[in-house]
């Protein structure tokens, strides 16, 4: 998972992004509201991480932009160390799923990650999934379409299950790069293209079989399921999860 977290005080935002990690995933860290808008508008994260009062963009304002601008509905932890229950209930009514008041408790703040994480993002604890026609399993790292077997290398399934997992929000070439290869990762950027167009092709990602996988010009990538097949969305088989 990707997370961003905001925070104008260096010893803070480290210590959010040491928990962060601590938790098993990736942090990008910023120190300037402003900064933070405008890496929303170009790339994709899973969980926010904002601190309430900052110099330039108020944390509580962010949350608002996001909840009416960003296609995703991403969950969002803020962190104040406003604890007045007028401040809870107006930062978790502005749109905020989660609410820790400083000073910051790492072990807290662990939890409260993973929890976030785990109800947004329910899928991630299942090992079988089932999208459609299309089931991964994610124990023996396989795929099939109505019970064929369809042969995909280590790359296109980490590919293939991000874009599933994620269908109809826009994920940025960095967030795919990053989820499939690793944010070490130093790859040429024609990879990315190339495993796309090996999926659309092994997966045989077309309307007829309920979804359309297109390429965002200068973002990334959607894979949209079809309006007629909505019912196909991401659901656990049953009795394997």
């Amino acid at each position: 998972m990707r997370v961003a977290a905001l925070d104008d005080d260096p010893s803070q935002l480290d210590l959010v992004q040491r928990s962060v990690k601590a938790s098993g995933h990736e942090c990008a860290i910023f120190s300037k509201g402003q900064a933070l808008l405008r890496e929303l508008r170009r790339e994709s994260f899973d969980l926010l991480v904002l601190d309430w009062q900052l110099p330039d963009v108020a944390g509580i304002d962010i949350v608002r932009w996001v909840r009416q601008n960003y296609g995703h509905p991403v969950p969002i932890l803020l962190l104040t160390n406003r604890g007045d229950e007028r401040d809870i209930v107006e930062g978790l009514s502005s749109g905020a799923d989660d609410y820790m008041v400083k000073p910051i408790r790492v072990h807290e703040l662990v939890a409260r990650v993973r929890a976030l994480i785990r109800r947004s993002y329910p899928q991630q604890e299942q090992l079988v999934l089932g999208y459609g026609g299309y089931c991964f399993n994610l124990a023996s790292r396989t795929v099939e379409f109505e019970g064929q077997p369809i042969e995909l290398k280590q790359k296109e399934f980490d590919l293939a299950r991000c874009l599933f997992a994620n269908q109809g929000r826009l994920l940025s070439r960095a967030y795919l790069i990053e989820t499939v290869w690793g944010r070490a990762a130093d790859i040429p950027s024609r990879s990315l293209d190339t495993h796309v167009s090996s999926l659309r092709s092994k997966l045989n990602l077309r309307p007829a079989r309920g979804y359309r996988l297109t390429a965002v010009y200068g973002q990334g990538y959607r894979l949209e399921a079809i309006a007629e097949l909505a019912d196909s969305l991401p659901a656990a088989v049953e009795g394997q999860a």
